[in-house]
């Protein structure tokens, strides 16, 4: 009889994560997790079942733009895949970015809202994308306090009605770059009715949605990011018609192929103030902190299913006599993988954590100081490790993982944005030693870290601390002398020095969680995870970098010794 491989196959995505659930036992008082576990299992029962099979039947629908209509009217209308559109309810009924604003459970509710982010994500073929800037949305409103706005949209923004919710968009960036958004060249110009914007964003995702926040030169500003203002705009008026907007074309990208990123021509675009006629870019910088954080969950979320996918397929896949499942180097190559996804987790839920308090009102300066520096790195780190363990888990499954209509590679290309959006690796980096200079972040950082090692006691650990020690005061040690060189050295080590940040900082909170796991549950997987990642290599500086061999190489210029 002919062999037929048996596919991976996926269960209730909250009882089969263990990592999840012990986390979620740890954060939450047993009657509060007793009363919201139902939400948590009903939605690792969606992701795992009836998504996730939408999601196969549905991978070759991708959003469609119709610019015209049959008798010539310009209607730019974008219908988005089914999966999408069943995403979108699923999202609103589940109050995937409404439980964030209900605070039903004080500073532990952003907890309760991303743990339903990371179920969700996986499943949504990046509805998560239109879901994380509506939240940066109407965060950014309550934040600037613009009350007409807040009336307008938050109520909205933050719905569980299906028929009602909106999401919005987040448009900055342009021809110019996305980067160096101070040189954006769209003007706003005062009219009667508020301000009209003119310009041409280049890069605008989830353009179906009812709304956006967006960036513009109010004319007589002067150049550079503090000449820039923060604008709100809705894209249709109250007929149905474009607000002065026209889409250009559909992004034709790598991944994340289901959103609708569009080019879009801003010709008359209708617009208010936000807050002020100036200083744009810093008073956007609400939903980018937002955003910032559901791209780490997200990494973490993407990370999980792809080795619940290896994992099964590792107990169905026989070769040489045996299931992979029980080869030594194939399990050896998975632990390596759950270690990185456990490190990231805790990371990125670290600053989940910060961000209730903040909402709450119960963080601390020390705990303010540690989210400014942790939020920029929590999101490079996971970035890069998502991408990293996407490309590892399709290797084990061998050509399979190659092949399109598994739906195996997809994870791998939509992992790659990761590290794109929402700041590159590189530019985040910069944004960690500016946080640095001006002082956020030091004390709070090492006082984090001293807190979360002083669990380190038995079961092997203190390898564990020591090294995080090593390694953070090497990295500290480097920035005082890469400083006294000149800011060019110090930005040639920026990334190095802020993995290293990241890296140390993931095995502290490895080391914590174990000896909770350990304490609480008797279980050693995580000081298993801790003794893994430690082999994996936390500290990644590089004493000198000697930049005349950097431009010799990046350029491929000579280079002459001496």
């Amino acid at each position: 009889m002919a062999f037929f491989q048996a596919p991976p196959t996926l269960g209730n995505q909250y009882l089969d994560d263990a990592m999840l659930r012990a986390y979620l036992a740890r954060s939450f008082p047993k009657d509060v997790l007793a009363a919201i576990e139902p939400e948590f299992r009903e939605l690792g029962e969606l992701t795992g079942g009836e998504l996730h099979a939408l999601q196969m039947a549905d991978r070759l629908n991708e959003p469609v733009l119709t610019q015209w209509d049959p008798w010539g009217h310009r209607i730019d209308h974008i219908e988005v895949s089914p999966l999408w559109k069943r995403a979108a309810r699923i999202a609103a009924e589940k109050g995937i970015v409404a439980t964030g604003y209900e605070r039903k459970h004080g500073e532990l509710s952003r907890v309760h809202q991303f743990a339903l982010v990371y179920l969700f994500e996986p499943s949504s073929d990046v509805y998560t994308c239109p879901l994380a800037m509506t939240d940066g949305a109407a965060k950014t409103l309550l934040v600037h306090q613009n009350q007409a706005l807040i009336d307008r949209a938050v109520p909205l923004l933050t719905s569980r009605d299906p028929e009602k919710a909106w999401t919005s968009g987040q448009w900055m960036t342009e021809r110019t770059g996305g980067s160096d958004v101070a040189i954006s060249e769209t003007v706003a110009r005062r009219v009667p009715e508020g301000f009209r914007l003119h310009g041409t964003k280049w890069f605008t995702s989830a353009t179906t949605s009812q709304m956006a926040l967006t960036l513009a030169r109010p004319e007589g500003n002067p150049p550079g990011g503090k000449g820039l203002a923060l604008f709100y705009l809705e894209l249709r008026d109250a007929d149905g018609k474009m607000n002065g907007i026209q889409v250009n074309r559909l992004k034709d990208k790598l991944g994340t192929r289901k959103v609708p990123t569009a080019e879009l021509t801003l010709d008359g675009t209708l617009a208010q103030p936000v807050v002020g006629l100036t200083d744009g870019i810093k008073n956007i910088a609400p939903m980018l902190n937002i955003t910032r954080t559901w791209n780490a969950v997200c990494a973490v979320g993407g990370m999980r299913r792809a080795i619940a996918l290896a994992r099964d397929y590792a107990k169905k896949r026989v070769a040489f006599g045996a299931p992979l499942s029980e080869k030594p180097l194939h399990v050896d190559t998975l632990a390596g993988l759950e270690a990185e996804y456990m490190g990231a987790f805790l990371l990125a839920f670290r600053i989940v954590e910060l961000l209730g308090k903040e909402e709450a009102r119960t963080m601390t300066e020390e705990e303010a100081q540690l989210a400014r520096l942790l939020t920029p790195i929590a999101k490079l780190l996971t970035g890069k490790q998502a991408v990293a363990l996407a490309s590892e888990t399709l290797e084990a499954f061998g050509g399979a993982g190659y092949i399109e209509d598994t739906g195996l590679p997809r994870i791998l290309r939509d992992a790659q944005v990761l590290s794109i959006w929402e700041g590159t690796t590189n530019v985040l980096s910069l944004d960690v030693l500016r946080a640095l200079s001006r002082g956020a972040g030091v004390d709070a950082f090492q006082a984090e870290l001293s807190r979360r090692l002083s669990r380190a006691k038995g079961a092997g650990l203190e390898s564990c601390a020591k090294a995080v020690h090593q390694a953070v005061a090497h990295a500290a040690s480097w920035l005082v002398e890469a400083d006294s060189m000149g800011r060019d050295a110090t930005e040639a080590g920026a990334r190095r020095f802020a993995m290293t940040l990241g890296r140390a900082m993931e095995l502290a909170l490895l080391v914590d969680h174990a000896a909770w796991q350990l304490e609480h549950q008797g279980d050693a997987r995580g000081v298993a995870a801790a003794k893994r990642f430690l082999r994996h290599g936390v500290d990644l500086i590089v004493d000198t970098d000697d930049l005349a061999e950097s431009r010799a190489l990046a350029n491929g210029e000579k280079l002459e010794l001496g």
